[in-house]
């Protein structure tokens, strides 16, 4: 009995093909990921609850009354000021919202004056309506 090399190779071949394709794909999927989808989640709703509190800030810095009446004397339109904030990246938002956050404490611990305060306010408003306008 002669064993033909070919024929072998040939049979081996098959047989190699069969096993990988017989084998389901999902059992070579099953690797344990790098990041938790649990950890995912968690980040996701930390991005989005500080997304919120930074709008919060920002909202609420530009609904009181010296904001209201320092962007009418630049003629700015407060309305079209707060639709701007809800169009800012995450990033542009937190950088903002701290500034804001420092201004207000500045201002309560009596280092600004209300004409600082208002100036910080027209220039954080036209930060923000520039990097609207760019996009």
């Amino acid at each position: 009995m002669q064993v033909d090399l070919r024929q072998f190779a040939r049979a081996l071949t098959a047989c190699v093909l069969v096993a990988v394709f017989a084998i389901p794909q999902g059992l070579f999927a099953q690797v344990e990921h790098v990041v938790n989808p649990a950890d995912l989640q968690k980040a996701a709703v930390d991005a989005s609850r500080a997304r919120q509190q930074n709008l919060e800030s920002l909202h609420a810095f530009f609904s009181s009354e010296k904001a209201r009446q320092a962007l009418k004397s630049v003629h700015a339109d407060p309305k079209q000021v707060n639709n701007a904030i809800a169009s800012l990246s995450d990033d542009e938002l937190a950088r903002l919202a701290s500034r804001v956050r420092k201004a207000q404490a500045d201002f309560a611990a009596g280092k600004l004056s209300d004409r600082d305060l208002i100036v910080i306010l027209i220039a954080i408003a036209a930060l923000i309506l520039i990097i609207v306008a760019v996009r």
